[in-house]
């Protein structure tokens, strides 16, 4: 039986709370409840009406609602009840239109992948949600935190949460409820009351007591997202960290826990911040689909709804497709994996001339250029991604930036020797001296970890190979470009938009969550009934109006500005703090500056991340920005560039989940809750697994180190620290500087957008012009290095496969399954990956498993790393 809900009004005069709704009022609990058990209650939804359809004049949804002493009427099962301000029914039937509106999304992969309804009745703020959170938080930062020392790693991505706390919750309720607990009522995910047997009373026992107050409310999708956002939040080590090992083992300084707590706290949860201040920017409109976040909804249907359409001829289930897709991928990650490594590095023509350079260079999977596209390793696949989330459009983008900068330019520059890269590989994570070993930076630093100008003169320049010079060029561009393409396509939307706000918040006190130029839907412009899947409209640049999920998110009530500032202002005292009190070397106005930089060009990286599901990273400007102010100080370096870029990037990630809980429809007071509290139980968390570590580990962060904790990324991260925090940027980009017109890229990025724009700007919305984004272009290619060429040209493969070819040709099946399996394939590689190291390789037990498929991928240039040109010994190129 499919439920239907009625429909919720409001009057106009009724002073307007969170989305523009009426008020939310505790909820009179009607004595009759007792009825009801808990099924009915997790069934009952609400939503606004759908007859109100507005007109072109830009009419809201909301009609004006007949009071009735404050109180409406619940109809559950057939039967009407009283209750407060809501009118919510669940009917017998339901029409494809309750599931579809008119005010849908736009977006197709929006539509297959988010339900157009709210279950306002569904509790979310439990005991249960809370300890799974927990346990989330705890388990996955402190494990993350302790193998991000180790190498080889391993890494528990929050998907694995997402897939493994579902059992435990519906264990939780199979444990705990009983038939013949009462009834209960949540609203707005909040416990409203619990109905008592007033004719029968019975004393419990404080044991029954306790298991009541655990078992409150059935577990449902809202808490299983908040339980996800919990550890979407928690589970990446903090940045924080590298730097205090870089500051304990390698500069040998004293840091006491109350440092690493404030730096810790302080970087993690400024990204709030700039999140939370930016929502009527990158949350509520409906043209910020964020991607990545529609892999969690669709496994969310996935796991707790039923429904089930035919979609071109398929009519298994999505949970069950998702099942046998994870099972398949679980399964087969154990070849490329373990048994068969050579699937994976599948450089297959390299192995019929393993010592050839130029095949090496062009067709190799590790050190080339991957122009052989193929690969049996969904980890490689998605190494930048899920491919299956991207739209084609933005990959397409990503792919024209592959192909013009890194398999025609740097391959005409490496095989003419410019910037001497010749005598280098041809891609390379490494940095390089004049003799083509990796570069020694022991040997240009003092006992006290400063920069020694005799000793580095003596040695050698810092080197880069060809297409990781050519990355910080891209790079370059791509950070200029990122503000002139925001300037260009939203800069009037934005100034708009940022007056009608300031309206809006002084007539609403700032409490109020309307979208942009609320009160105007977006309709699809498509016929009813009719799917519209294959239809391009990732590209519409509006920031104003809004869908379904907006009008629905109306009843919740905002968390105020005022939350995030705060917020701000703390986080931004304890850094002062930090900076000043202990000797970082960074002055208070340094802190100011990384802030400053990541306000400016915060909604720039977080629109092209809502589109395009690519991450323009701010780590390059901010050592250089550094670099050059404050030269002579890597401590600084390494402060200011954690300060600068995790606040950017947490930022975008909390973005991200503000959506996702727009998405889901959780309370934003609620889930700033959950953000907070999982951030701050994950960084206490990891500040003591890490001095757990400093204590236990003998020779930590030594290349002796016991079973592999040589701190391999805090060691990448100190080098960098010495390059730009010590040698600096002007000995790489000053005058007379070997890459100094690296520079010009900065030009180039400002310019070209602006001549997109004026081409563009008046052709029509399917014209390529709309649809060349020129900081996705640049900036995805900051990956290389250390992704390869395979990394970016096989996902360009898979996503134009699926988001292009199936997508437009078979759109029911794209729309049902793409999203489904994405998250089965993750889910597979996340748990395999887990399986295989605590299982196998941790305990020993593949110790001298060697044959043919573990080694005929390493025998050649392409593993070796071979240069085209080549040095006797003792001899220099630059001399």
């Amino acid at each position: 039986m499919s439920q239907v809900p009625l429909i919720s009004k409001r009057s106009s005069t009724v002073d307007q709370g969170s989305y523009g709704a009426v008020p939310t009022h505790d909820v009179p609990f009607h004595e009759d409840i007792s009825s009801l058990n808990d099924e009915s209650f997790g069934h009952v939804r609400e939503r606004d009406a759908h007859e109100d359809h507005p007109s072109d004049s830009g009419e809201s949804y909301e009609s004006p609602r007949k009071e009735t002493n404050g109180l409406s009427n619940i109809s559950v099962g057939g039967s009407r009840r009283r209750t407060g301000d809501r009118v919510i029914a669940v009917a017998e039937d339901s029409t494809n239109d309750d599931d579809d509106p008119p005010d849908n999304s736009r977006y197709a992969q929006v539509r297959a992948s988010v339900s157009a309804t709210d279950n306002v009745t569904a509790s979310i703020s439990t005991p249960r949600m809370w300890i799974l959170s927990l346990l989330c938080a705890l388990l996955g930062s402190g494990s993350n935190l302790f193998f991000s020392l180790r190498y080889p790693s391993v890494t528990i991505t929050p998907v694995i949460a997402l897939v493994v706390v579902h059992p435990l919750g519906l264990a939780w309720d199979r444990l705990l409820k009983r038939e013949d607990d009462p009834a209960e009522a949540f609203h707005c995910g909040l416990l409203v009351k619990r109905s008592v047997d007033e004719e029968r009373p019975i004393i419990l026992s404080r044991w029954h007591r306790l298991r009541r107050w655990l078992a409150q409310g059935r577990w449902n999708e809202k808490e299983h997202a908040c339980v996800y956002i919990s550890s979407n939040v928690s589970f990446g080590f903090a940045f924080a960290t590298d730097v205090i090992v870089e500051q304990a083992k390698f500069y040998k300084q004293d840091v006491s826990i109350l440092y690493q707590i404030l730096l810790t706290v302080s970087t993690q949860i400024l990204g709030y911040s700039f999140a939370g201040l930016t929502r009527r920017f990158l949350v509520r409109p409906p043209s910020m689909i964020w991607p990545a976040t529609l892999m969690s909804t669709a496994m969310f249907t996935t796991m707790h709804k039923s429904e089930n359409k035919i979609a071109n001829g398929w009519s298994i289930t999505r949970w069950r497709f998702f099942l046998l897709a994870f099972s398949a991928a679980f399964a087969w990650y154990f070849l490329p994996g373990l048994l068969f490594p050579a699937l994976s590095y599948f450089n297959v023509v390299t192995w019929f001339a393993p010592q050839s350079i130029v095949l090496a260079n062009l067709f190799g999977t590790s050190s080339g250029l991957g122009l052989f596209p193929v690969t049996f390793d969904w980890a490689q696949i998605a190494y930048i991604g899920s491919p299956l989330l991207t739209p084609w459009w933005a990959a397409a983008n990503v792919v024209a930036g592959l192909v013009i900068i890194m398999w025609i330019v740097a391959p005409i520059m490496y095989y003419n020797n410019a910037l001497y890269s010749a005598f280098l590989p041809i891609l390379s994570s490494s940095v390089f001296d004049n003799t083509g070993k990796p570069y020694d930076v022991s040997r240009i630093l003092t006992p006290d970890f400063l920069f020694d100008r005799e000793r580095f003169e003596a040695y050698s320049k810092v080197y880069l190979p060809i297409t990781y010079a050519l990355a910080y060029g891209v790079q370059l561009a791509g950070l200029s470009a990122l503000v002139t393409h925001t300037a260009c396509w939203y800069g009037k939307e934005i100034w708009q938009v940022s007056q009608q706000s300031v309206v809006s918040d002084k007539a609403t006190g700032g409490s109020s969550y309307n979208p942009l130029g609320h009160g105007r839907s977006i309709p699809r412009h498509r016929p009813r009934g009719r799917s519209d899947s294959s239809v391009e409209a990732d590209i519409d640049i509006s920031m104003q109006g809004e869908d379904v999920h907006t009008r629905l998110m109306r009843r919740y009530d905002d968390a105020p500005a005022s939350w995030y500032l705060t917020t701000f202002i703390a986080m931004l005292a304890i850094g002062i703090w930090v900076v000043e009190y202990y000797p970082v070397h960074l002055p208070w106005y340094g802190l100011l500056l990384a802030l400053s930089i990541t306000a400016v060009l915060y909604i720039p990286v977080a629109i092209v991340m809502a589109l395009t599901n690519q991450h323009s990273s701010l780590y390059l400007i901010c050592q250089i920005i550094c670099g050059t102010v404050f030269p002579g100080r890597p401590v600084a370096n390494m402060v200011f560039t954690t300060y600068c870029y995790i606040s950017s990037a947490q930022g975008v990630k909390f973005s991200s989940d503000l959506k996702l809980g727009h998405y889901m429809k959780i309370p934003p007071k609620l889930l700033f809750q959950v953000q907070i509290f999982a951030t701050l139980i994950s960084s206490f968390t990891q500040i003591g697994v890490l001095n757990w570590m400093f204590a236990n580990i003998p020779s930590l962060c030594q290349p002796d180190a016991i079973n592999g904790f040589s701190c391999p990324l805090a060691r990448v991260h100190f080098n960098g620290s010495i390059l730009w925090g010590v040698v600096g940027p002007r000995r790489f980009f000053g005058s007379g500087a070997l890459y100094h017109r690296l520079i010009w890229f900065f030009l180039v990025g400002a310019v070209a957008p602006m001549v997109v724009f004026a081409i563009g700007r008046k052709r029509p919305m399917k014209s390529t012009w709309r649809k060349i984004n020129l900081p996705v272009l640049f900036g995805s290619l900051s990956w290389i290095p250390p992704a390869t060429g395979l990394n970016f040209s096989v996902w360009a493969v898979v996503c134009f496969i699926f988001n292009s070819v199936i997508r437009k040709r078979k759109a029911e099946w794209w729309g049902k399954y793409t999203m489904t399996l994405s998250a089965a394939l993750d889910s597979g590689l996340a748990i395999g990956v887990v399986v295989i190291f605590f299982g196998i390789i941790f305990p020993g037990w593949m110790k001298g498993f060697t044959w043919w498929g573990t080694e005929i991928y390493k025998q050649g240039c392409d593993w070796q790393a071979c240069p085209y040109k080549s040095l006797e010994p003792g001899e220099t190129f630059d001399r």
